[in-house]
């Protein structure tokens, strides 16, 4: 990786020329290429991100109550919503994987790609603090938070109020065959309403597959 073309990214794209660039390195490598990969920073950046989403949606919809607040924050914080802004950031190009990861599609992963960004947030928090990590998501993020006229509802739950609301069994989620190498699995769903109607999807992880299955039921079911 060419260290000039890593910093002017860095620097386009965070906001901030990176003092320790061995930080931002270790935030975009993924644990199949070395033991100093992006997990704690992972770890650290999904708890900043949440915090930086509840105080922007407080301040975006101050009338509105917690349980619409935390659907908010929910879609905001969600791996797919993360895997999003990395596609659109072009995080793949600088992501350091190995090589069996890399063949396998890791770099494709809706999992690596949220992790990514939010290792990413980490290393901005550690070096440069709160707000500039908050810039870098407010401007990242963008309308994906101040474009929701209305709090999202969940997939499942919407699916569990139709059901509900047609005196229907609750939905019934069954869990089929997880295939796939571990740092990129693949788990199928099937969810059913009892003598109504059933179908199946895929996700990286098993709320992702149950999410993408209720969606599919709801629009089967319009």
């Amino acid at each position: 990786m060419n260290e000039d073309a890593l910093r002017t990214w860095i620097a386009n794209t965070l906001g901030h020329s990176p003092r320790d660039l061995a930080l931002f390195e270790r935030a975009l490598t993924h644990g199949s290429y070395g033991p100093n990969h992006y997990e704690r920073l992972e770890f650290l950046g999904d708890r900043v991100l949440g915090l930086i989403a509840g105080a922007w949606l407080y301040e975006l919809f101050p009338d509105e109550p917690e349980g619409n607040l935390s659907r908010r924050l929910n879609s905001i914080v969600s791996r797919e919503t993360c895997a999003a802004v990395g596609r659109d950031i072009g995080v793949a190009t600088y992501m350091r994987l190995g090589k069996q990861a890399r063949d396998d599609g890791a770099v494709q992963s809706d999992n690596v790609l949220g992790d990514v960004v939010e290792a990413l947030i980490g290393a901005l928090y550690i070096e440069e603090g709160l707000d500039a990590a908050q810039a870098f998501v407010r401007r990242a993020w963008g309308d994906r938070t101040t474009g929701q006229l209305q709090a999202p509802r969940h997939p499942k739950s919407a699916l569990q109020e139709w059901a509900a609301a047609h005196r229907c069994k609750p939905p019934v989620y069954t869990t089929g065959a997880r295939t796939g190498p571990h740092h990129a699995p693949r788990f199928t769903v099937t969810v059913a309403i009892p003598g109504k109607a059933e179908t199946s999807a895929e996700g990286s992880s098993k709320q992702e597959a149950e999410t993408a299955a209720a969606k599919a039921l709801l629009e089967k079911l319009s």
